[in-house]
């Protein structure tokens, strides 16, 4: 009987879902935030996540440091990594030179993103006039180069420069249908916000993965001032939660882990079963969510 029941419970495993987390960086601009880049690759690395992606900079700034992160992330860790690619204030040829670098050094995978314009976050973008007029026409740009995995973002709360739903839910369908294998949501902190707007994705005939955007608040001071940029919002009992706590750094760490804690295990009680994890270039709190959702080091890799 025991034996029995060892094998049901392992059927069970072999059926549910695999869990996959992934985990996004960006260019770091000094030696010291370099360090810090690579200690929190090393030690997330034996997580074995599906994927790392590092960010690119308004109108490709960070365009080499991106590519000479994600080939040494690669090289070092196994780990496949995936770079960021904007349209802002390129031609089509420009970016398609990119792609085909990307191409020769090995990375198959690509996050596209209009991106935003160069006045900042919330400010009409104008499409170079020989430029990919958005992100759907970016990533068809990308599929005709080669077989790339591409992801785009996806708005929990909408995007800032939605008129309504229905644009936005179009939008994202565009993008995928132009050839995008996942899209990935912005930051968000009401998992309520995420699930409305999964089901308004899959009434509208969406069936690819909508991965979740988890944000650990390593400083809500700066989580807060960059979420009111984006258009994220900062629900009040969030901001109830870390009140007071601007100068008292330890407690400030373990409620910055309940709450990702509370987000993700609610979530996974959801079915959710992919995960990206937005790592501000620091490790412990990716650490211990990736405890939380079952993932451990794999022990002799990397």
């Amino acid at each position: 009987m025991l034996d029995d029941n060892a094998r049901a419970s392992r059927q069970v495993a072999e059926k549910r879902p695999q869990l996959q987390i992934s985990f996004e960086f960006f260019p770091p601009k000094t030696d010291a935030m370099e360090e810090r880049f690579w200690d929190s690759v090393h030690k997330l690395a034996p997580l074995n996540p599906h994927f790392v992606s590092v960010t690119y900079g308004a109108g490709g700034s960070t365009r080499e440091r991106t590519l000479r992160m994600v080939s040494r992330i690669k090289s070092e860790t196994g780990v496949d990594a995936a770079a960021h690619l904007t349209c802002v204030g390129a031609t089509r040829d420009e970016v398609d030179a990119v792609v085909r670098g990307y191409q020769e050094a090995g990375i198959n995978r690509i996050v596209a993103l209009r991106g935003d314009p160069p006045e900042g976050v919330g400010q009409p973008f104008t499409p170079h006039p020989e430029g990919y007029r958005n992100a759907a026409e970016l990533v068809g740009g990308i599929r005709r180069i080669g077989d790339f995995d591409i992801s785009v973002a996806a708005y929990p709360e909408r995007h800032p420069q939605s008129p309504d739903w229905q644009s936005d839910i179009d939008n994202l369908k565009r993008k995928l249908d132009a050839g995008a294998t996942r899209a990935i949501t912005q930051m968000f902190f009401s998992n309520t916000d995420y699930l409305r707007y999964l089901e308004r994705a899959r009434a509208a005939g969406i069936t690819a993965p909508i991965v979740p955007g988890i944000q650990p608040i390593h400083s809500f001071k700066q989580i807060a001032g960059f979420a009111g940029r984006c258009g994220a919002s900062i629900p009040a009992w969030l901001s109830d939660r870390f009140e007071g706590l601007d100068e008292d750094p330890e407690t400030h760490a373990l409620v910055a882990s309940a709450v990702a804690a509370e987000q993700v295990t609610e979530l996974l009680d959801e079915g959710v079963t992919e995960f990206h994890i937005y790592t501000m270039n620091r490790s412990p709190l990716a650490l211990s969510l990736a405890r939380i959702l079952g993932r451990r080091p794999a022990t002799g890799e990397h």
